[in-house]
């Protein structure tokens, strides 16, 4: 693989990181600022069809814009979910610092455990989508 194409899917990982990070932190305030749990289980459910989509969007880039295997596809999808995750494990450990609450060692944790937490079922399900995609793909 050359520079450039080296470049792009890595851009497509941060960017990808970066929206799971931006929805997870926003659909969290919305929930927690709910007035019903109705609500916060919507907002809920709209970071996970956030999350949802843009995983469908990063296999849709990796198998037929890059042109990647499914088990490359795979690997770039769960790295950017493993990216967003540690994002929030971060966002989490700082809002606990600034508000002075907070298990210390849990938190600590959570900076190992929400990536790989992340990461692999991340990777099961784009390397199944992406398998499938690559079946079903019509020649020519």
């Amino acid at each position: 693989m050359d520079a450039s194409g080296h470049k792009r899917w890595l851009r497509v990982v941060i960017l990808l990181g970066a929206v799971y990070l931006v929805a997870g932190i926003t659909f969290g305030a919305l929930a927690g600022w709910a007035a019903s749990n109705q609500m916060r289980i919507t907002w809920r459910l709209a970071a996970w069809l956030t999350s949802a989509v843009a995983l469908a969007a990063h296999i849709w880039h990796e198998r037929f814009r890059l042109g990647n295997s499914p088990l490359t596809t795979a690997l770039h999808a769960s790295l950017a979910a493993a990216l967003g995750a540690f994002g929030l494990a971060v966002a989490a450990n700082l809002h606990a610092h600034w508000a002075a609450s907070g298990n210390q060692r849990l938190l600590a944790l959570a900076l190992v455990a929400f990536p790989a937490l992340t990461a692999v079922p991340a990777f099961v399900v784009a390397l199944g989508v992406a398998t499938v995609l690559g079946r079903t793909r019509r020649p020519g």
